[in-house]
């Protein structure tokens, strides 16, 4: 089911508010925990080297991330990575970095900086979790956005 409010979202972001929007209230905190749990762990590459981590200190709980960018000088047409690291305790900021990854990996730059910045808003979620955590997944796409503009040299 399409609803014309999401038709400027990707198709994989559009699934996820979509799936969130058909989810009834009481289920779409558990719909977020699952996003929690599927995020995956940070490539080796990172793990080792966490100052290549960038913080979102928009967020309550410690959360950190990575943009890469394949061909930057493709420009709007590169492809972005997203590679998240959240502790297993703060299950919604999880969660959250889960649906960005899940919604924007392996699209391309243009793509990632056209996602509106009321995403978090669409996701249905204003009863089961607090503005301020809302807050901080705006900090998410925001900081990703603005990485993405950076690496492409929109800048």
């Amino acid at each position: 089911m399409t609803t014309d409010t999401n038709t400027d979202l990707p198709e994989s972001l559009r699934e996820i508010v979509e799936d969130f929007a058909e989810t009834g209230p009481d289920e779409r905190l558990e719909l977020l925990l699952e996003f929690s749990s599927e995020l995956p762990a940070l490539p080796e590459r990172y793990a080792e080297h966490p100052e290549l981590l960038e913080p979102v200190p928009e967020c309550q709980s410690p959360i950190f991330l990575v943009t890469e960018v394949d061909d930057p000088e493709q420009g709007p047409q590169a492809t972005v990575h997203l590679h998240f690291s959240a502790p297993p305790e703060a299950p919604t900021t999880r969660g959250f970095a889960g649906i960005l990854r899940e919604g924007l990996d392996g699209l391309s730059a243009e793509a990632v900086l056209s996602v509106p910045a009321d995403l978090p808003l669409r996701l249905s979620l204003t009863q089961a979790v607090s503005p301020l955590r809302l807050r901080g997944m705006s900090g998410m796409l925001s900081r990703i956005q603005r990485q993405v503009s950076e690496r492409i040299g929109r800048i």
